[in-house]
Formats: C-alpha cells, structure tokens, sequence
C-alpha cells in the first residue's frame, strides 16, 4: 500500500491534480468559518455554545454544509441548492420532453442541462438565502436566540442574501474546477468534505456524554455498518447481454458478450434526502406560524411539534422508512427506462440470451429491476433508522455520524474517488492503487 502511495506521488499528473484538489478543499472549509457581512459572530457563538439547535428543520442542509448554515457563514448554504437543481432538472425530463431531447443529443445537449442547472441553483440559493436570513432576524434559526444579525435594515439584509447567493455559485465553480481539473467528482468531493468534517465533534460529544464504552461500542459499530454499506454498494446484479456478428464491407463486427449492471442501490442517497426534506416542510411551516408573542400556538402547529419534528417519535420514524422506500422505487423507476435499453440493445444487435429482443426484453428488465429494487430500498430504510436509534439510545441529535446519508455519501464518494485513483495510475503503471 506504502509503494502505491508512492506511485502516485511521483506521478507528476497524478500529484499535480491531487494538490489542486486539495487545495480547492482547504479554500471550501475556510470559507465555512468567514461570517457572512452583517452577522454578529460572537452572538451566533454564544448561541451555539448554549446548544441551541435549530430543531431539526435545517438539519440536513447543515450537515451538508459542514455546520456552516449555523455559522452563517459566507458558504452557509453549502452544495444543496446545486443538489437540489440537479435532482429537479433531473425528473423534469420525463415532464418535459425538450429536456429529454437535450439528453439524447449528447455532449452539446447535456452541456445546455449543466447551464439549466446553474441557473436554477442561483435561483433556489436567493429563495433559501431569503428564507434563512428571515429566520435569523426572527430568532428562530437558531431557537428563539435574537441578536444574530444587529442591524436589520433593508441594506443590510440585502447586502447578507447577495453573499450567501455569491458563496453557493463560488461553491458550483469549486465544484466543476475539481471535476475538470482534480481528481472525482467534484461537489461529491465537496459533501464528502462536509460530512466528514463533523465527525470529529460528534464522535466526541458521545465520548464526553457516555464514556468510553460506549464511544468504543459507536465506533465498532460504524465500522460494521461501513462494511456492510460497502459490500451493498458494491453488488450488482449483471444481466449477460449478446452481440451478434454483422459483416459490413469485409470486416466482421459484434460477436462479443457483455452484461448490464444493475446495483442494488442504484437509487443511491436521494430518496434519503427526498424523504428529509418532505418531513422538514411541516417543521418549517409550524415555525413561522408559531406566535412570538408567547401566546398558545394553534392546535396544529402542536400536533406538527409533537409527531412530525421530534425524530424519536414512532410516527415519525415510520412515515420516514416508508417514504424511502417509495421514492426508492419512484428514482429508480425515472432515472432507468427498460425500454429505452431494451430499444438501444436491438438497435446494435445486441439480446439477452433466452429472451427475445423488443418488448420481452424490457419486461425482463423490469421484472429484474423491481426484485432487486426492494432490498435495496430496505437497505436505505435500515441504514437511515441508524440515526434515530442513536436519538433515542445516545439523546444524539439526527446527525449522528455512522448512518444515514452522511455515511451512504462518505462511503460511496470515497470509493469512487480512490476508483478514479486507481484507474489514472493503472494508465501509467501496470499496477493500481487497488489489487
């Protein structure tokens, strides 16, 4: 391992595109520290000294953001607007047919896609920058804790809303710099960054809460799961497809064999993040409708506080598990058409062996499809209870760091990454990273 190591390291392209990396994350996380204009940062201190939460509502989008959403910082925002456009642009090809086209036409088409997508992350950034700032002038941000932003006057929040819009393009710009430039991918990289830089702290609140038994029980426990969350990620299901031989001019073509690879969890982390943001809506609108006078908040926004924010809560924990599973069902179902496939297939020749081309082929597909489907939605739904359970066992709050999707995201985006490694250095040596 220490000579592949070292492998890399003399490779100058290799290297060179390592630092590069590397230095675009040091920039990333020193950015998550510098407040935004406007902000009074030893207010926003003492606020969180004082363990002050924002109850949940934002949980997610500050676990991505590496905690800087509490800080507000100048990248509080962090990778979710561009998460949040990608995934949208994403289903609006089966709405849309323009933007199908745009997808089959191949480089050009999908270069005008990433330019949809920039413009409408822009555009959700301003609408959550608005949101939050609101939020802090209020106190609720960061649970009822007034002082955050001193001067509340229209230039000065404007001036805070334009920042935190600047901090989550300058973000994008990382993001694609590293993609094109770097090693993986690039805003993968950049939630990679976040996620695991709350390790550390969770980590050690549970050693400072519980003792050392049970940090030690935690740690081997996660890296169980981490075994287990690799071994899944890394099944696959492969469908042996057939070429057969076409004679054009005087050579001879096809007459190989290959295989579709069909994962497990081919859904990934997004009926995860599907799931938390619908279960944050209701949180988020019983908040504003929460009466700041200290009067008696409606009937309503108390059973929303009782069932539907707190995560320990048996209805909230089923309406989770249950809603992963069908947006499992739901992305899975958008993001690969069997016929289409099954259309590519008899276009080049190609058939699954036992199975007729055409119509057949993509009710195999199918029926292939929704039976491996199903363990991996119960996979997401066993791996996204984790969290809870450490809620209920530990009083950890729902970014527990060994489970959910910080650790379906830390996972999948570190092998991929370390698979790129490997595949750059096997261009220039006979051995890889890996064996």
């Amino acid at each position: 391992m220490l000579s592949a190591f070292g492998r890399v390291v003399k490779t100058a392209d290799l290297r060179r595109k390592l630092l590069f990396t590397l230095a675009m994350i040091v920039l990333y996380r020193v950015g998550t520290f510098i407040p935004a204009p406007g902000v009074s940062y030893g207010n926003v201190q003492q606020c969180l000294n004082a363990n002050v939460t924002s109850g949940g509502v934002y949980d997610i989008v500050n676990l991505f953001s590496g905690g800087a959403l509490l800080q507000l910082s100048i990248f509080a925002l962090g990778v979710m607007p561009y998460i949040t456009a990608s995934i949208i642009i994403q289903l609006l090809r089966v709405v849309i047919p323009r933007f199908q086209e745009l997808h089959d036409e191949g480089a050009q088409g999908q270069a005008k896609l990433t330019q949809y997508t920039r413009y409408l992350t822009i555009a959700l950034a301003l609408l959550n920058a608005t949101t939050i700032v609101s939020m802090a002038r209020s106190g609720v941000l960061l649970g009822n804790c007034p002082g955050i932003i001193p001067q509340d006057d229209v230039l000065h929040i404007l001036l805070i809303i334009v920042t935190l819009c600047a901090g989550t393009t300058v973000i994008m710009w990382m993001g694609e710099q590293i993609t094109e430039r770097g090693v993986g991918n690039g805003m993968s990289l950049l939630i990679f960054t976040s996620i695991a830089s709350s390790f550390p702290s969770a980590l050690g609140s549970i050693q400072r809460t519980h003792g050392w038994g049970i940090f030690a029980a935690v740690c081997g426990i996660g890296l169980l799961v981490m075994l287990a969350v690799v071994y899944v990620e890394q099944s696959v299901r492969r469908i042996p497809v057939q070429y057969a031989k076409r004679m054009i001019g005087r050579r001879t073509i096809g007459g190989t064999s290959t295989y579709i690879p069909l994962k497990v969890n081919m859904a990934g982390v997004i009926p995860l993040i599907f799931a938390s943001s619908l279960l944050t809506l209701p949180g988020l609108i019983a908040q504003f409708n929460t009466p700041t006078d200290g009067s008696t908040p409606p009937d309503w926004v108390n059973w929303i506080n009782a069932y539907l924010v707190r995560g320990d809560h048996p209805l909230y924990i089923a309406l989770y598990f249950f809603m992963i599973i069908g947006f499992a069902y739901f992305y899975v179902a958008v993001t690969f058409d069997p016929v289409e496939v099954a259309d590519n297939m008899k276009k080049y020749g190609g058939f699954i062996p036992g199975i007729r081309a055409g119509k057949p082929t993509a009710r195999y597909l199918s029926y292939v499809l929704n039976r491996i489907t199903l363990p991996g939605a119960l996979y997401l739904g066993v791996i996204s209870m984790i969290p809870l359970v450490a809620l209920i066992l530990f009083n950890a709050n729902q970014n527990f760091p060994f489970g959910g999707a910080s650790l379906l995201i830390v996972v999948g985006v570190g092998l991929d990454t370390l698979k790129q490694i490997n595949a750059q250095l096997q261009q220039r040596n006979y051995e890889g990273l890996l064996r």
